[in-house]
């Protein structure tokens, strides 16, 4: 396995390289960034929760500049990620769905066939071409990057990576993986080799690492299951929770990595998940207010941020977001990031403490027009202080209501108090549609 993976980043490179010596490590810092899929910002042993063990994430949240109260712009994996990687909102870099518009009248997996379907997927990945993506403004300053995991997009050179895994195979799963899927479940072998390479070029790397994990299939190790069969309320619910302590070994095996090879202090790790995930103790789907729904349950996760020696392991109050990553990262590369992108850099003290609202949008899983962003679009929704705003869109979702909430205290949203409080309302109201301009 490891020599499959050494010839498959050969090929990648456009031809092995020559060992040699290593030279003297970059003046810019590395960046490993972490993205769990499809995990609840609850479950994690440092946000609480009274079961689940994550001692590798436990101990990077106690080094870590932490964000309890991150929100991603998306509770869909494609356009989140899309949004990290890119730092700006669905309606700015147009991914705002899964999947293109689907052929009618055909079953989803017969659709997916379809040279319709295909060339939705390509206009999609033409889109994330058109901006300034985080691997492809690193790699203007010399830094070589790599893929791996859940991808979206086609190739990995659609996103501006150097290196990476997913081909784009439609025979392989290429809607939004292939052969970067095996990445966590399977191996890890293709980033260290990748981390071997970087460091024979004395080239600084950034290594996107976003596994296929908790996502289902929910498919642990015995000795994880075993754990948590007889504390889990369901079998499906252990399985879920077996699969978040899985992805959190992978993190100790890849800081253990960065250790031997004498890396940890010369590269950041930043974390967060892409989407939440609530699971159904019955079904083992994902629940209400999870996943694809306006709510916490979908869109919060921690957001973490950790150097030894260069950030301050610190417990912010403040808010944080999705989108704050490419410019905190470059930031901290010493590189300016894009004028316009919207986000802050948490590393600058002072821009999260001025952040007083936050806003997002959530879209229809297959999207009803790639052209034109509102019209796939589901809720908006707005944050100031501890007060919550969703509003319904009238066409894709006419039945809903507008909700508002107190998450500081009730942080599962289970108590709507938007009649009570027609002010506060209108206030948030205004707020959100002033930042709301997707055409």
């Amino acid at each position: 396995m490891r020599r499959f993976w050494a010839i498959v980043l050969g090929l990648a490179l456009g031809g092995a390289l020559p060992a040699r010596a290593a030279k003297p490590a970059p003046s810019r810092p590395n960046i490993l960034l972490i993205i769990s899929d499809d995990h609840a910002w609850t479950d994690y042993g440092f946000m609480g929760h009274p079961h689940l063990q994550t001692p590798q994430l436990d101990r990077l949240a106690r080094e870590s500049l932490l964000f309890r109260r991150g929100y991603v712009t998306s509770s869909l994996c494609c356009p989140s990620l899309a949004s990290i990687i890119t730092g700006r909102f669905p309606h700015q870099h147009r991914i705002t769905s899964n999947d293109p518009p689907l052929p009618a009248g055909l079953p989803r997996v017969q659709a997916y066939q379809t040279a319709a379907f295909r060339e939705g997927r390509a206009r999609m990945s033409r889109f994330l071409e058109a901006v300034p993506t985080l691997p492809r403004v690193l790699g203007e300053h010399g830094y070589l990057s790599f893929q791996a995991g859940k991808w979206w997009q086609g190739h990995f050179r659609h996103g501006g990576f150097t290196h990476g895994m997913t081909q784009g195979d439609e025979a392989r799963g290429g809607r939004h993986g292939d052969a970067g899927l095996q990445i966590g479940r399977e191996t890890l072998q293709p980033i260290y080799d990748f981390i071997a390479s970087a460091r024979r070029e004395a080239k600084p790397f950034f290594i996107w690492y976003a596994p296929m994990m908790p996502h289902d299939p929910h498919t642990p190790p015995e000795r994880l299951l075993a754990k948590y069969r007889t504390c889990a309320p369901s079998l499906p619910v252990a399985r879920y929770w077996a699969m978040v302590e899985w992805f959190d070994e992978t993190i100790g095996q890849l800081r253990a990595h960065l250790e031997n090879e004498g890396l940890a202090k010369d590269t950041i790790i930043a974390y967060l998940a892409d989407n939440g995930w609530i699971t159904d103790p019955q079904t083992g789907r994902y629940a209400p207010k999870s996943k694809q729904s306006p709510y916490d349950g979908g869109l919060r996760t921690p957001i973490l941020l950790h150097r030894p020696g260069h950030i301050r392991a610190q417990d912010s109050p403040h808010l944080a977001a999705a989108v704050d990553l490419m410019p905190t990262l470059l930031g901290a590369c010493g590189i300016p990031p894009p004028s316009d992108l919207p986000g802050v850099n948490l590393l600058d003290t002072r821009a999260p403490r001025r952040r007083t609202t936050l806003f997002g949008a959530c879209f229809t899983h297959d999207a009803v027009d790639l052209d034109r962003p509102a019209r796939n679009l589901r809720w908006r929704w707005g944050i100031a202080g501890w007060w919550k705003l969703i509003v319904p869109d009238p066409v894709n979702e006419p039945d809903g209501a507008v909700e508002l909430y107190d998450l500081a205290a009730d942080p599962f949203e289970t108590r709507n108090l938007a009649e009570l409080k027609p002010d506060r309302v209108a206030r948030l109201r205004r707020q959100l549609d002033a930042w709301w301009t997707p055409e």
